[in-house]
């Protein structure tokens, strides 16, 4: 009998089946808010590319802009025993429970371009309220000061669009000719942001002289639904992220400007502090934050 348990540990510590099994390689669970938005597919594109040249296996997946299906990820990251976790925060405070239950388990949890409540090991990220202060000093500027504004907010509740908002609010705060006609979310959605900026040409007509739109996809939404209604040339519209098609958009004379967002440096950066804090090493700062750039047409 007792031969015949030596016999089952041996087979244990040396099969597939042992917990115990010395991994190759470090893994890294990677919930990202959703793949569905381009400047977010292109952090996880920096995240794949960096893992490549670094020996390490990357198990991404899609929150499809859920909270608790995002908790839920995470959970499942720490019954699989992954080295560390790399969060991209569906909401500010919906997600913060994602990031307790990795430190309860002892996983090093970095968090890419959006924040939590919670503070997570280390955040790699831009200051989006930076984004929002900008765009709206190009706004004040083309304006003279004075003029009516629309915002288009991004997901409520993510600490992006509370950040760009308070940014934008700062600024208007500034300038008492420039006047917030109305404010609403366009879910960060090309589709829907294109639906409430009609909605808006009917309710406001020509008293619109600018557009703020927390992304790119809303601030393409937006000119579309100005360039069908024939007004997009009386309107000026700034939009953040600097991905392709909006760059693509300035460079036509549509958008007027976006603020680029470096998603290869987010990605790259925050892949770099998870295998760091997986290694047990000490990391220099536990947040990054890299500028905007503003992108016009030349």
């Amino acid at each position: 009998m007792k031969i015949r348990v030596l016999l089952v540990l041996l087979a244990c510590l040396i099969g597939s089946g042992c917990s115990e099994k010395k991994k190759d390689s470090l893994v890294i669970g990677v919930s990202m808010l959703s793949m569905q938005n381009e400047f977010i597919q292109q952090v996880a594109d920096a995240l794949e590319k960096s893992a490549k040249t670094s020996n390490v296996e990357l198990i991404v997946v899609d929150a499809e802009r859920s909270s608790l299906k995002q908790v839920e990820q995470v959970e499942s990251f720490i019954s699989q025993q992954v080295d560390a976790i790399i969060l991209n925060p569906c909401e500010f405070e919906a997600s913060s429970p994602a990031v307790e239950k990795a430190q309860k388990a002892g996983i090093p949890i970095v968090n890419v371009n959006s924040s939590t409540k919670s503070k997570p090991d280390a955040f790699v990220g831009s200051d989006d309220a930076e984004s929002a202060n900008m765009a709206m000093e190009l706004i004040a500027k083309h304006l003279n000061g004075k003029g009516n504004v629309l915002m288009i907010q991004g997901y409520m509740g993510q600490a992006a669009q509370l950040d760009r908002e308070r940014g934008a609010k700062a600024v208007l705060a500034k300038y008492p000719g420039l006047k917030l006609l109305a404010s609403q979310t366009g879910e960060w959605d090309r589709a829907k942001s294109m639906s409430l900026m009609e909605n808006w040409i009917q309710s406001f007509g020509d008293q619109v002289q600018a557009v703020f739109a927390q992304n790119d996809e809303m601030g393409l939404g937006a000119v579309q639904a100005l360039m069908d209604a024939k007004k997009k040339a009386n309107v000026y519209v700034v939009s953040v992220d600097g991905i392709q098609d909006a760059r693509k958009s300035v460079e036509q004379g549509n958008l007027d400007a976006t603020l680029i967002q470096n998603a290869e440096k987010q990605g790259s950066e925050s892949l770099r502090m998870a295998i760091e804090l997986a290694q047990k090493k000490k990391i220099k700062e536990s947040v990054i934050m890299i500028p905007f750039e503003i992108f016009q047409k030349k």
